[in-house]
């Protein structure tokens, strides 16, 4: 039942229903549906899907945009992702002709027809055509990289595609995580200087060089390109940068000053649909990369094991989800079962059973006043009846008070939360009890010399945090640790 620290906080997602809407309305997407259901029998394509320049000018006008190269350019574009996420189905040309023709493919009955998770299995692959196009060089002559066999010299474009994909990865691995990391979902979009320095300016250097300033500056004006191509699909919002920065065409903006606006230099934030696409882009890389909800169907072991690590709020949403799966009767002696155990994540798991059980409510008074008298559940079945104001609450004994004690600041140093909390709570539970060090260290608790280790190196009052080293040490030599 142990509990592994996930790599990445767990994130809130909307509903599957909300995300397939989102991904319905991405402005690439839905061009891409429009020109599917336009396309018909006279609809002429080249050798890889695209289709021939002469009907470019008919499928811009079918989408409403302007008749001039950059609406040729954005109908190439959104034609390019009907074929790639299998709403048209390309067919070779037959005999003589150079040209091939179109059909609807059966993904496009899926956006209409399917489920939610028809669509986002759609969006998804157009995620990563559009991921793939992001990623591709940049160059102002084809002509010019074309070898005399037709192949295209990769060494001559300086591109490795390798390095450029997890580049951009890395950029939109840690845009999630800015957004997931304070557990509030935050709406706040982040300037582009700091998501190119996230990637670029190493954490133990100070005051950057100048050629790590200089990196910052090339990767901004990449991102800003590839951040103009990931918007339409909806994988984020963006505000680009402000072309005034650019001293001449082709020169990377120098980052901001201190005391500049640095909205003019791009911001970015990832959307709802964004952060699904993000997290299931990492779970296919084997990410661990939460989301409430995912231990809803679950059982205890997993439930308590799984939150172990998470915030507070979304420990709390995690658990709602699951008793709403499960109701009350029953969950709670389900929930103090898997509370049982001696290995170092048991204390937290006791943590958030008590927590749990709070939100089971008057119902769970039977399961917990069956364990009033086991050592490592009576304790807080005592705490949990007290505070809902039972009767007959029967008393502790001593050794049970101290051994709650214990395993309460070993379940705060396994989550590793707020010092000062911690610390208070520390100073707290020795100074509930007279001579708490001379019989804590008798407390038979396998977390009992690291309790008070840590108690020793925490306590503000200087003899106490010496009583406790000594009492750790004593703990220590009892068990031969």
């Amino acid at each position: 039942m142990s509990a592994e620290r996930p790599t990445l906080p767990p994130v809130r997602l909307h509903t599957e229903a909300e995300l397939a809407r989102d991904a319905l309305v991405a402005p690439l997407l839905a061009r891409a549906v429009r020109l599917a259901r336009w396309a018909g029998p006279e609809t002429r394509v080249g050798a890889g899907g695209e289709l021939v320049e002469a009907q470019l000018p008919a499928a811009a006008e079918h989408l409403g945009l302007a008749a001039d190269e950059d609406g040729a350019a954005e109908a190439s574009e959104a034609w390019r992702l009907a074929v790639d996420t299998g709403l048209l189905d390309v067919h070779e040309p037959e005999g003589d002709d150079a040209e091939g023709t179109v059909s609807a493919g059966e993904n496009l009955g899926l956006l209409t027809g399917g489920s939610p998770q028809d669509v986002l299995a759609i969006w998804l692959d157009g995620l990563e055509a559009v991921h793939a196009d992001a990623t591709a060089p940049f160059f102002d002559d084809l002509a010019d990289l074309v070898g005399e066999d037709g192949s295209i010299d990769l060494d001559a474009l300086d591109w490795d595609p390798e390095a450029e994909a997890e580049f951009l990865d890395g950029v939109l691995g840690n845009l999630y995580l800015l957004t997931v990391g304070d557990g509030s979902g935050s709406e706040a979009p982040v300037p582009l200087p700091a998501l190119a320095a996230s990637v670029i300016v190493p954490d133990d250097m100070g005051e950057p060089t100048d050629d790590i300033l200089e990196q910052v500056s090339v990767a901004m004006m990449r991102l800003d390109d590839q951040f103009r191509l990931l918007e339409p699909i909806g994988l984020v919002a963006y505000q680009p940068m402000d072309e005034a920065l650019l001293v001449e065409e082709g020169d990377p903006a120098e980052p901001p000053a201190d005391d500049e606006d640095v909205s003019r230099y791009g911001m970015v934030k990832l959307t709802p649909l964004g952060l699904y696409g993000i997290r299931a882009r990492m779970l296919e890389v084997g990410v661990d990369a939460p989301a409430i909800g995912d231990l809803a169907d679950k059982d205890a072991d997993a439930l308590l094991g799984g939150v172990a690590y998470y915030p507070e709020a979304e420990a709390r949403s995690e658990v709602e989800q699951w008793l709403a799966r499960r109701g009350a009767d029953g969950a709670a002696a389900e929930l103090l079962d898997a509370a049982r155990g001696a290995d170092q994540q048991a204390p937290l798991r006791r943590l958030h059973c008590q927590q749990a059980l709070a939100l089971v409510g008057a119902e769970a008074e039977p399961a917990v006043r069956a364990v009033l008298d086991e050592p490592e559940l009576g304790g807080l079945a005592r705490v949990w009846l007290a505070e809902h104001g039972a009767a007959d609450v029967p008393p502790p004994p001593e050794s049970m008070i101290f051994w709650l004690a214990i395993d309460t600041i070993a379940a705060q140093l396994e989550a590793a939360g707020d010092l000062d909390e911690l610390q208070g709570l520390v100073e707290g539970l020795s100074g509930q009890h007279s001579g708490f060090f001379d019989q804590a260290w008798r407390v038979e608790h396998p977390a009992t010399a690291d309790v008070l280790e840590a108690m020793g190196r925490l306590h503000g009052d200087k003899k106490k945090a010496k009583d406790a080293r000594k009492a750790a040490f004593k703990a220590r030599s009892r068990s031969g640790g």
